[in-house]
């Protein structure tokens, strides 16, 4: 059983920064995939970035609404997820959850029913 604990989210005025994280812990397949995702209320859930963490993975994917502006990575254990936001913009309000993957479709990587587990979210607050 696959659990993502989300961690990081707060309140910052425009054009500050925050650092999430997501720690993941039980059966990590060695091929995987995991990324960020957001929902403002009202809005459908968007993926923001997204990487390939298993073997011989490493590809990096952003949403054009972010690039440039966040960094997704991982710690060397590959159990932690992190996302480096800043310049954040109110427009970056939202629900910010981790989500990962057993495999996904090239072509898809931000599409949420690409993931099959997800964490219960944390929250950002930019005014």
């Amino acid at each position: 059983h696959v659990q993502l604990v989300e961690s990081g989210g707060g309140s910052v005025q425009a054009g500050g920064s925050l650092r999430l994280s997501c720690a993941a812990s039980g059966y990590i397949y060695r091929s995987k995939c995991m990324g960020w995702f957001r929902q403002a209320p009202g809005r459908e859930r968007e993926g923001v970035a997204a990487m390939y963490t298993g073997f011989g993975g490493g590809n990096i994917y952003y949403d054009d609404s972010v690039k440039g502006r966040f960094t997704i990575s991982q710690d060397n254990s590959k159990n932690t997820l992190f996302l480096q936001m800043n310049g954040l913009k109110p427009e970056d309000t939202a629900m910010y959850f981790c989500a990962a993957a057993r495999t996904v479709y090239a072509g898809d990587v931000l599409g949420k029913n690409q993931y099959e587990y997800w964490g219960q979210g944390t929250q950002v607050t930019v005014s």
